[in-house]
């Protein structure tokens, strides 16, 4: 693969800094924020390959999915890859596929969105949370083994925002105690963790690909695995078609799984969870250009951050090991540190970085899941409890003092441009913007409320609306 230039910024502005635009100065963002921001990349082989599927009437089945399976496993160095409607139901079928079942539990990360484990109540199983590490937004490693019961079956390492998981941790702590691990790779297609790609570590993986991910097909999500009984009782769960003797690779025909034969060809999940083909056609033409057009957004964000080095208040969330990489950058952030910039809030940067032509800043991360009513009083199945702790044989939902890291992320994490292509003078006016409000962060503390404004759900909203975290 080309390697792409480092770059050479010029990290010394014109002094002294021009006025803060919330005081009546010029907007240090004057370029359209949609021209840098633009993604996926569709060009006419895209389209080509979607008018293909709709003249040959293929809008369902599975020959141009097996195509895109198999192009996505040995992309990603795994034996098996099976395409999904979503990532949500990529990642259901992960944890039937591991043997997540009624009565059961799996450990996730409450600093994520829903579709992480959700899907586990449907299953009969339930949640259990715990905190992240506050520099890499991801699942403490720490934080689990006083989680684990007999119950325990499988951990949920999910690669928040981009960042890798302490895979060789977690991977340590489940072979002490029997445990399948589940990779969400929804936020982290093609990310390494020590030169191994994500997705392929763990027990099984399940990886959003709708439109709003940094790989983007359409609508999809697809699960791998090394596993062969996995896999096969991947195809059992969601693609009854496949398991029923139909559209089958060679791999589908030879079922080894004993629990699976006395129900081969029957609909065991009941679900039919398979990829549209116009998706699959696209996802194949994207993942042949996908590391060259990450590689320039990671060249991107570099660059932005090499024009903020030395700045007080903000600093990077990136992974500091060489071998290891932040994938595409997904719904990019960085960790606001008010105690270096006179205690200036969270929101108050915000309504500077606005002022200044920012409009989609945003303050804080998801609201952490353990706070949310669906996992404390929600009763989905109409079972006279809460679903949470329907056929759970104790209470388990946390009390907020558990999870002191997460708790305090939402002043402490702020939006930075998602930069999808390497165009200096627009990332320069992005910077400029945060040296303006940081440099001069004095002029921002007289009218300072304070952040008592901060929405909990607010990160939760913007992504849902507008940034399409869905799975």
């Amino acid at each position: 693969m080309t390697t792409l230039a480092e770059p050479s910024p010029n990290t010394k502005p014109a002094s002294p800094l021009p006025e803060l635009a919330l005081f009546g100065g010029e907007p240090a963002i004057t370029r359209p924020i949609r021209d840098i921001l633009k993604w996926p990349i569709v060009t006419e082989e895209d389209e080509a390959a979607v008018l293909n599927v709709l003249r040959e009437g293929k809008m369902s089945g599975w020959d141009i999915s097996m195509l895109f399976e198999k192009e996505f496993a040995d992309w990603l160095g795994v034996q098996f890859a099976v395409a999904h409607n979503t990532g949500t139901a990529a990642l259901q079928a992960a944890m039937f596929a591991v043997g997540v079942g009624r009565g059961d539990e799996i450990i996730c990360p409450t600093q994520t969105y829903w579709a992480s484990c959700l899907q586990a109540f449907s299953l009969g199983a339930t949640v259990v949370f715990a905190d992240v590490v506050e520099e890499s937004f991801c699942l403490d490693p720490k934080d689990i083994e006083h989680r684990i019961t007999p119950r325990t079956k499988a951990i949920v390492a999910v690669h928040y925002l981009g960042h890798p998981c302490d895979m060789d941790a977690i991977m340590a702590l489940a072979e002490k105690h029997n445990l399948k691990v589940i990779e969400d790779v929804s936020h982290a297609q093609g990310g390494l963790y020590k030169g191994r790609k994500l997705g392929s570590i763990g027990h099984a993986a399940g990886i959003s690909l709708m439109t709003g991910k940094s790989l983007a097909i359409g609508e999809g999500g697809i699960l791998t695995t090394n596993d062969q009984e996995i896999y096969e009782r991947t195809i059992a769960w969601g693609h009854y078609e496949r398991f029923g003797g139909h559209g089958l690779n060679t791999r589908d025909a030879k079922f080894a799984s004993k629990d699976l034969q006395p129900f081969y060809g029957l609909p065991l999940g009941g679900n039919k969870y398979r990829m549209h083909q116009m998706s699959s056609a696209v996802g194949r033409v994207q993942l042949k250009h996908y590391d060259k057009r990450v590689e320039e957004i990671r060249k991107a964000h570099q660059y932005f951050w090499s024009l903020l080095d030395g700045v007080p208040g903000l600093h990077p969330h990136r992974t500091t090991d060489p071998e290891s990489n932040m994938a595409a950058h997904y719904e990019a952030r960085a960790h606001y540190h008010p105690e270096e910039v006179g205690g200036l809030s969270l929101t108050r940067l915000v309504e500077a970085m606005k002022a200044e032509g920012y409009a989609d800043c945003v303050p804080g991360l998801l609201r952490p899941l353990h706070t949310h009513p669906v996992f404390n009083t929600a009763d989905v199945y109409h079972d006279g409890k809460p679903t949470r702790i329907a056929f759970s044989d104790r209470d388990l939902r946390e009390k907020p003092e558990e999870f002191p890291i997460s708790s305090r992320l939402n002043g402490r994490a702020v939006t930075i441009p998602w930069f999808k292509h390497f165009w200096p003078e627009h990332i320069e006016e992005y910077a400029l913007a945060f040296r303006k409000a940081l440099l001069q962060a004095d002029q921002l503390l007289d009218g300072d409320s304070g952040d008592q404004s901060i929405n909990p759900d607010q990160g939760a909203v913007n992504m849902s609306s507008k940034s399409h975290p869905s799975k």
